[in-house]
C-alpha cells in the first residue's frame, strides 16, 4: 500500500533541494519524471525567481534561492496538511532520531581509527577487526529503514527508494569499497541517510537547530 502521489511541480522543486545542486537529468531521475515535464517546470520556476543555474568551476546544476526555499516548504506545509499526513511523518521522524545518533556514530569510526600517538588517525581500513563493528552496525539500520520507509510510503509515497539506495550502498562497502559509507559525491550509506533526514526536516518544517535532543 502506497500513499499520496505528490504532484510534478512540488517534486522537481524538492528534488533540487534534497541534492543541493542538480542537473535537469538528475531532478528528472529523483523521483522518476519526464525529462521535458521536468525542464519545463524547472525553467518555469528559474522565472519565477525559485531557482538559479549554477556553473562554476566545471560544476554546475539548478539550486534553490532563498525565495524558492520558501516555496519549497510552503507547499509541502500544504501537503501535510492536505494528506492528513503529519501524525506518520512525525511518529517515523521521532522514530529516525534515535537512530541518527547510531549513523553518526558509525561513520566516524569508519573514517577514524585513534591510536594512543593520534585520536584523529585516519582509518586506512587495513584493519577488518575494527571496520566490521561498523558495518554490523550499519546492516541493523538497513533493517531499521525498511520499517521506517514502509511506514512513511503509506502517508506520501515520495518517500519510497531510501532503504533500497542504502543497501545497495552497503552492499558495495561489504563487497570491499570503502568509499559506499560515507563517500561524497555517490550515494553513499551516510549520502541516503542524510538527505533521508533533511527530507523529513523539510516536510515537517522543523529547523535543524530546532531538533529535540535524543540519544
Amino acid at each position: 500500500m502506497t500513499g499520496h502521489s505528490s504532484d510534478p511541480a512540488l517534486l522537481s522543486l524538492h528534488a533540487v533541494r534534497l541534492a543541493g545542486m542538480a542537473a535537469t537529468d538528475a531532478v528528472a531521475d529523483r523521483f522518476a519524471l519526464r525529462r521535458a515535464e521536468a525542464e519545463e517546470l524547472l525553467l518555469d520556476f528559474q522565472a519565477f525567481g525559485w531557482l538559479t543555474w549554477v556553473d562554476f568551476a566545471g560544476t554546475n546544476g539548478w539550486t534553490l534561492t532563498a525565495a524558492g526555499r520558501a516555496e519549497n516548504d510552503r507547499r509541502l506545509a500544504r501537503e501535510l496538511d492536505e494528506t492528513g499526513s503529519a501524525a506518520a511523518v512525525r511518529g517515523v521522524y521521532e522514530r529516525f532520531l534515535p537512530h541518527n545518533a547510531h549513523l553518526q556514530k558509525a561513520c566516524t569510526d569508519w573514517q577514524l581509527r585513534p591510536t594512543p600517538a593520534d585520536p584523529l588517525s585516519v582509518n586506512d581500513h587495513l584493519d577488518p577487526i575494527w571496520d566490521r563493528p561498523v558495518l554490523d552496525a550499519l546492516d541493523v539500520l538497513d533493517a531499521v529503514l525498511v520499517r521506517l520507509v514502509a511506514d512513511l510510503t503509506t502517508a506520501l509515497d515520495r518517500f519510497a527508494g531510501y532503504d533500497e539506495r542504502f543497501d545497495r550502498a552497503l552492499g558495495r562497502a561489504l563487497a570491499g569499497d570503502p568509499a559506499w559509507v560515507t563517500g561524497v559525491g555517490i550515494d553513499s550509506c551516510h549520502t541516503v541517510w542524510m538527505e533521508l533526514h533533511e527530507d523529513l526536516l523539510a516536510t515537517l518544517g522543523i529547523a535543524r537547530g530546532a531538533e529535540p535532543l535524543l540519544g
